[in-house]
């Protein structure tokens, strides 16, 4: 009888310590840290095509609520937070842009970002409509 009610408290024991340590190896992807939605630790969004939007979409509203100005320096994209400010660079041309996101998109064939007229100027995409781009965070 004493024989049995040890076995289940080792049993018990072994349990617990399996359940306690059960989050000791998690993968690196889950340790990596992260300083905003989308990035890593160094700071580093993605790379990949950027197309404009503009006199076409001037005062309607926007995922956010806000009313779109094509003259700001504003943005779609798909997973960050509205208000979140990306720094866009055209790598055919150096030129940059700090835009704001209060969009969501583009929904249109592996297109990471959509950006306003404005900052399409700035960028000057606007005659070719797409643009290479590196996204960071500012």
């Amino acid at each position: 009888m004493m024989r049995r009610a040890w076995t289940r408290i080792a049993g018990g024991l072994g349990l617990a310590v399996v359940i306690a340590c059960s989050g000791c190896g998690a993968s690196k992807e889950a340790q990596r840290p992260t300083s905003r939605q989308g990035t890593t630790s160094s700071g580093h969004f993605r790379t990949g095509e950027a197309s404009w939007y503009g006199k076409r979409f001037q005062g309607r509203t926007t995922a956010s609520g806000e009313r779109f100005d094509r003259h700001q320096y504003t943005a779609a994209h798909r997973k960050l937070r509205f208000g979140t400010c990306v720094n866009v660079e055209n790598l055919s041309n150096g030129r940059k842009v700090k835009v704001r996101i209060n969009d969501r998109g583009p929904y249109t064939g592996g297109r990471i970002i959509d950006v306003s007229e404005a900052a399409a100027r700035k960028l000057d995409m606007i005659e070719a409509g797409v643009a290479r781009v590196r996204l960071r965070p500012c």
